[in-house]
């Protein structure tokens, strides 16, 4: 049963007075929009997620040109928001919708949960937002706001207490009725909005909540214990070296493997050990002027990277693979669908200019 069977109803009261109202994703009942927002906002803030949403939306208004866009191209528009599995996703839903649900997004939750890369929550959010559904979220900041009101200690990762919160999240959705359209937006926005407002992660702002006065986590002085924090594992370690190849003005790079790390992205081409001039004669390059520059490191969810970049004055070319290969002008890095810590490199670095 409810703790309280107002927490509902104070939620959607909150929302509708000092909740966020002017995302560019709210204010539609399309579930295009709504489940774009929804995907690029995994694990992504709002203020780096607007204008890859608005030039997202710019290219591609609708599923269908979605759909039929060329993997490289949606992979180059997605650079640098991370987490490109995201991508790949989006666009095999994308493609699935049309095959599948002539264009359509299917109906309810449950369907939804079936397409590629969507979850039980962010098909829930999507239901609740397009259609007015009854259906319970369960994201991070979601996931904060309840282990604190509701005083669920234990990992939130785990199943055990996955199990007990989405049981939760069942019982505290807003009463059926007349008005459960509009209740389940306000209520899924609000809580969205709370845990990223107010109820956050470091310094959680109790004396604004619309909750507190039945927040466990207040009551006992437990904000900062509570959502129990997660065993810290070392983080392994990976390295590389890079090639940085320069020939008559342009840079030469590879295009990834579509799974696996910057997948489907172009890069810098990679190589074992640290014989750079070996490498490029393997690739098709001869070598002229090599200079080893300093090592970067790039943490990912599983892994820190350190990686070392070889920038090398070629003197002639006969690339060996030339169709996995592209070279771009100076001009072209900013949109080449580059990874980020790949981008900044070559920006941050060229002050000596090109060879």
């Amino acid at each position: 049963m409810p703790i309280s069977d107002a927490f509902a109803e104070r939620i959607i009261r909150w929302q509708r007075s000092h909740g966020r109202h002017a995302l560019p994703w709210q204010n539609t009942r399309d579930p295009y929009r709504i489940w774009l927002s929804e995907i690029m906002l995994q694990q992504t803030q709002v203020a780096t997620v607007i204008p890859y949403y608005e030039r997202f939306l710019a290219r591609y208004p609708d599923v269908a040109s979605l759909a039929a866009a060329p993997d490289a191209d949606v992979m180059a528009l997605w650079a640098g928001l991370g987490y490109y599995t995201r991508a790949r996703n989006l666009h095999r839903c994308a493609r699935e919708i049309v095959a599948q649900w002539e264009g359509r997004f299917p109906p309810d939750a449950e369907r939804i949960a079936t397409l590629p890369g969507i979850g039980r929550s962010t098909a829930a959010a999507v239901a609740a937002f397009a259609y007015g559904e009854r259906a319970a979220i369960l994201d991070g900041n979601v996931r904060r706001v309840f282990a604190r009101h509701f005083g669920m200690a234990g990992d939130p990762a785990s199943a055990k207490v996955q199990a007990g919160m989405w049981e939760r999240a069942d019982a505290e959705l807003p009463a059926p009725g007349p008005a459960q359209a509009d209740d389940m937006r306000a209520y899924t926005q609000g809580l969205m909005d709370l845990g990223a407002t107010l109820c956050t992660r470091g310094v959680p702002d109790c004396a604004r909540c619309p909750v507190r006065e039945t927040c466990v986590a207040l009551r006992e002085a437990r904000q900062h214990e509570l959502p129990t924090p997660r065993k810290r594992k070392a983080v392994p370690e990976r390295s590389a070296h890079l090639l940085w190849v320069e020939h008559r003005g342009r840079t030469l790079f590879e295009r990834r493997p579509p799974s696996g790390i910057w997948g489907g992205l172009l890069s810098l081409p990679e190589f074992e050990g640290e014989d750079a001039a070996a490498a490029c004669r393997r690739l098709g390059v001869e070598p002229g002027q090599i200079d080893r520059l300093d090592p970067f490191v790039h943490t990912f969810t599983h892994f820190r990277l350190t990686a070392t970049p070889w920038r090398v004055a070629a003197a002639g070319i006969a690339l060996r693979e030339a169709d996995r290969h592209e070279w771009l002008e100076p001009e072209r890095l900013a949109d080449g669908g580059l990874p980020a810590p790949i981008k900044k490199l070559l920006c941050d670095r060229r002050q000596g200019g090109l060879f």
